[in-house]
């Protein structure tokens, strides 16, 4: 599924235009963006829960030459599945 799919799906199941749904679509996407932006996070009850994490410096290597290269610090978007996701996605 992507994004279109997704719009499609949310105006079929509230009986509203693909419009208005692909606007509350990003509106949601620029909350929780602008939610991590600040290192906050966000907790979907049921679905999960959107973090930031902190990932160290480390070497790595380049794989064509084999050199080995300084990879920086970053931060990184998370993403941990609630309870309600993870029964729903192993039932049979």
């Amino acid at each position: 599924m992507n994004k279109g799919d997704l719009i499609d799906r949310i105006a079929t199941a509230s009986g509203i235009t693909k419009a208005e749904a692909g606007r509350a679509v990003e509106a949601g996407i620029t909350a929780i963006t602008g939610a991590l932006k600040k290192g906050e996070r966000v907790a979907l009850v049921g679905f999960g829960t959107f973090s930031v994490s902190q990932r160290k410096a480390r070497n790595g290597r380049n794989p064509q030459t084999g050199a080995t290269i300084k990879i920086a610090a970053r931060k990184v978007a998370k993403f941990t599945p609630g309870n309600e996701l993870k029964k729903a996605v192993n039932r049979k």
